[in-house]
């Protein structure tokens, strides 16, 4: 490793001034490496890496955990209900609209659904995928009210290349624009040191540092000060694979309310059991800030899993002005919890990644606050399980945005889980479903093991199908099952 490397000095015991000037000079060497076209975004990007690894360092020697016992709710002042919100005269929709930029999270890759390439274009609804149904919102609501809202996208070094090949795709129909967030060198878990030795090493030696990396390259892009000089005020932030993430009006017009002193606002929604990961809103040392799983003391995980002690969590759909994004990066004061991320690459070598949530910079504005919006806010599609919903009779599609479909009786969705083996890859997924089933009346769904739909199924109440190893299990055309279990084998053969 040292031989690959030239770093034999480990950085884990040395006093933090001294391992910050050595990981300093690392990184001087990597930026020296740069072409003259790349120094200088180079040298910016290298800087914050610097500055969170110094963070890093700091929270090591001072053992910088979350007190336990100092975590309280919020107040009630910081965590509006949706419901409190005054709506907004459709007459005014345009005046409002005409200050707000979208921007959507663009830099991961589908991979966990067995896809290759950005997981933004893996399609999800009448052959429209994911960047296709956001573009058509943006284009709906632009028709609609004649206002001029663009479309801005976050890509990853992984994401990029493959984005912009379809850019020309949409550019007549958006105001389009994308950035590349920040690409920070992994390290070393044994040294403490950066992993690659030149800028241009192989891209296993460098990660995008999650989404708190937003604003950061926001900023360094220029399209931050564009938008300010246009007379944007407002940006709205979310993932690009939740689909309930939508323009809402009353949000953004008590934003920009004479009175309002909100510089940023996190949506948060009720938590269920399926949820009891997700990051939460708290109050710490009398700021509200965001609490993720990661953070959390082992002996208290099972606390922070209880839905009746964190009744929110953070849905990722965030609010903040531009000008106060400007000001907290200028002035170098945006500080989020660092998120260790420890990796095994393909060739045996540990490395950590530090990264940031986006929704961990509300600690640094003025009159922060959370909404707590409805479930329909909230509707990602991680799995093929959530793929199986969407492309369901359970929802309508209009104008890019996905509506509980009225015939529905219940407001809450079907729980669904398709077994991994079979279900994970989105290929196979397919494969297994000759057309997908009516969902309208179903409450829970399990899938197990090798099991294939015909057209026309209905699944209603709780059903569970469980096809044993060795086993397979064919559901046939027009089958309705309703609260049934269905179990060994079950093959209707063509004859």
């Amino acid at each position: 490793m040292s031989e690959l490397h030239g770093k034999n000095e480990s950085v884990v015991t040395l006093d933090t001034d001294t391992a910050l000037r050595i990981v300093k000079g690392d990184l001087a060497s990597l930026v020296a490496g740069a072409k003259p076209e790349e120094k200088e975004a180079t040298e910016q990007c290298m800087l914050c890496f610097e500055k969170l690894f110094h963070q890093f360092l700091l929270d090591r020697k001072l053992g910088n955990m979350i007190v336990w016992d100092n975590i309280q709710p919020p107040p009630t002042s910081a965590l509006k209900e949706y419901s409190t919100i005054p709506q907004v005269a459709a007459d005014n929709a345009k005046s409002l609209l005409d200050k707000l930029v979208v921007l959507k999270l663009n830099g991961g890759l589908g991979t966990t659904m067995g896809c290759v390439g950005p997981k933004s274009l893996i399609s999800v609804r009448n052959d429209k995928n994911f960047l296709d149904l956001n573009v058509m919102q943006i284009e709906h609501i632009n028709k609609l009210y004649g206002s001029h809202v663009p479309l801005v996208l976050m890509n990853s070094f992984n994401t990029h290349a493959d984005t912009k090949k379809i850019e020309h795709k949409y550019n007549s129909r958006v105001g389009l624009y994308m950035f590349e967030q920040s690409c920070y060198p992994r390290v070393l878990k044994e040294t403490l040191r950066p992993y690659p030795d030149t800028l241009h090493a192989d891209q296993s030696c460098w990660y995008p540092p999650g989404h708190g990396d937003v604003y950061e390259s926001f900023k360094r892009s220029g399209l931050l000060e564009k938008f300010i000089k246009e007379g944007k005020e407002l940006v709205f932030i979310s993932n690009i694979d939740n689909l309930g993430a939508t323009i809402d009006l009353n949000i953004l017009g008590s934003l920009l309310s004479a009175d309002s002193q909100c510089e940023f606002v996190m949506e948060v929604t009720a938590k269920t059991r399926s949820d009891i990961k997700g990051g939460t809103l708290i109050q710490y040392n009398n700021s509200l800030r965001l609490l993720e799983i990661a953070e959390v003391p082992k002996e208290h995980e099972d606390d922070f899993k209880a839905i009746t002690k964190f009744k929110v969590f953070n849905t990722n759909n965030l609010w903040a002005r531009l000008t106060a994004i400007d000001r907290v990066v200028r002035e170098s004061s945006l500080s989020m919890s660092i998120i260790v991320n420890k990796k095994t690459l393909d060739n045996g070598i540990n490395v950590i990644q530090l990264e940031t949530a986006a929704g961990a910079a509300i600690q640094n504005f003025k009159g922060a606050m959370g909404i707590n919006v409805p479930r329909c806010r909230f509707l990602p599609v991680k799995t093929t399980s959530d793929l199986l919903v969407i492309m369901s009779n359970l929802f309508m599609l209009h104008g890019g945005n996905m509506a509980l479909n009225p015939a529905r009786l219940y407001p809450n969705l079907p729980l669904v889980k398709l077994g991994d083996q079979h279900f994970r890859k989105v290929q196979d997924f397919l494969r297994r479903f000759e057309a997908v089933p009516d969902l309208l009346e179903l409450d829970h769904l399990t899938v197990s093991g090798d099991v294939t739909f015909g057209k026309n199924v209905s699944l209603k109440g709780t059903v569970i199908i469980i096809a044993n190893h060795g086993d397979r299990i064919d559901i046939p055309a027009g089958a309705a099952l309703e609260n049934k279990i269905v179990s060994g084998n079950l093959r209707i053969l063509d004859h």
